[in-house]
């Protein structure tokens, strides 16, 4: 095996850091996310979209801004994850003093 320091890697994925900071702050922007998650403004963006297409999230346009709401109850879609529903995920990255994301009714 190869030096694990010449390739750094994480547990999550960047799907999972944008929905992350999306539940933490429903009124990001995308510019945002990019920066914190450490990827460009396309590929957060492209990340969105991929993330509402697959009923994850879903947007609601207020001025020029948008506001995310999140399907909490969805499952992770790996098939040894299936059972487990977003919110346990969003729940282990939640900031005390965070409020619960907002959900879709």
């Amino acid at each position: 095996m190869g030096d694990s320091r010449s390739k750094p890697w994480t547990f999550l994925t960047s799907h999972a850091r944008v929905l992350i900071l999306i539940s933490q702050n429903p009124n990001i922007r995308v510019r945002d996310v990019a920066e914190m998650a450490g990827i460009t403004e396309r590929s957060a963006q492209r990340i969105i979209v991929e993330l509402e297409d697959d009923g994850y999230l879903t947007h609601e346009k207020i001025g020029r801004r948008n506001r995310y709401k999140l399907s909490t109850d969805a499952t992770l879609r790996h098939p040894l994850e299936q059972a487990v529903e977003v919110r346990f995920l969003l729940d282990v990255f939640r900031v005390e003093g965070d409020r619960d994301p907002v959900t879709e009714s």
